[in-house]
């Protein structure tokens, strides 16, 4: 005989009560889970939250000097492209003192005309380029702030963490360990409706216990009849309002077993 063979047959052979207790006693440890890490509040993800907003901040700077570094080369070719410009001038300029006609006087004339133009476009394009680049450094400048003031919160909120995670670190893995052992003493059918209970309860809650007459999950009343049945711990039954496993009051306050 395997191991889940025989697994199986124990867990078969287990009667409804043990089930029943079993399945509340997980509930007990895993709702005390649950009180750590509500304890914890929203902290992991604001920590994720900041962490992601201190990728997307250091990814934009990165951007923002890489843009600043192709206008300072922009600013710099225009630069020489003025130098070369004035070079043709002072060039053409001197060509023009030895002439032979007026053709040729015309026709340098218009060269040192183009060479200007492009000096005044490359002095119109420097200052746009300028005009972008003080933009770019200013947001830059505002960027690296507000990723110094973010890295700053990143750094107190994990320490926040860290702080409560040291406190109840130990608390946690035991109470784990516990939920882990629980699953061994609880039937593959009965463990997957608890878990897809507890998933869609608001508050954790799969397992709850009858009282004053109501459902101890969403609180309607329950019938006495019904009532007499959970008493009986005879079959597993769901409140039929919110589909929570019922147990009784008396189950509800024996002595947790140690697993």
């Amino acid at each position: 005989m395997t191991n889940d063979t025989k697994k199986a047959q124990d867990l078969a052979e287990l009667s409804t009560e043990e089930k029943l207790k079993f399945i509340y006693e997980m509930q007990l440890v895993d709702s005390e889970i649950d009180k750590i890490r509500i304890l914890r509040g929203e902290l992991p993800l604001e920590v994720q939250d900041l962490e992601d907003e201190i990728a997307g901040l250091q990814t934009r700077v990165s951007n923002l000097l890489e843009e600043m570094k192709q206008l300072e080369d922009s600013v710099q070719k225009k630069k020489n492209e003025i130098v070369d410009s004035n070079a043709l001038i002072k060039k053409y300029q001197d060509q023009q003192m030895n002439v032979r006609n007026n053709r040729e006087y015309d026709s340098l004339s218009k060269e040192i005309e183009f060479q200007t133009l492009e000096i005044e476009l490359s002095e119109k394009r420097i200052r746009e380029f300028t005009q972008q680049l003080e933009e770019k450094s200013l947001l830059e400048s505002e960027s690296k702030a507000l990723l110094d003031e973010r890295t700053g919160d990143l750094e107190e909120k994990k320490n926040e963490l860290n702080s409560i995670v040291s406190e109840t670190q130990k608390e946690e893995e035991e109470l784990k360990s516990r939920s882990e052992n629980y699953v061994n003493l609880i039937e593959p059918r009965l463990l997957t409706a608890y878990k897809r209970i507890r998933k869609n309860a608001r508050n954790g809650l799969a397992v709850v216990p009858v009282e004053r007459d109501a459902c101890g999950g969403c609180f309607n009343k329950i019938p006495p009849q019904r009532q007499l049945d959970i008493r009986s711990r005879k079959k597993i039954i769901v409140c039929e309002y919110c589909g929570r496993i019922l147990v009784d009051s008396d189950i509800a306050s024996d002595e947790v077993t140690k697993v």
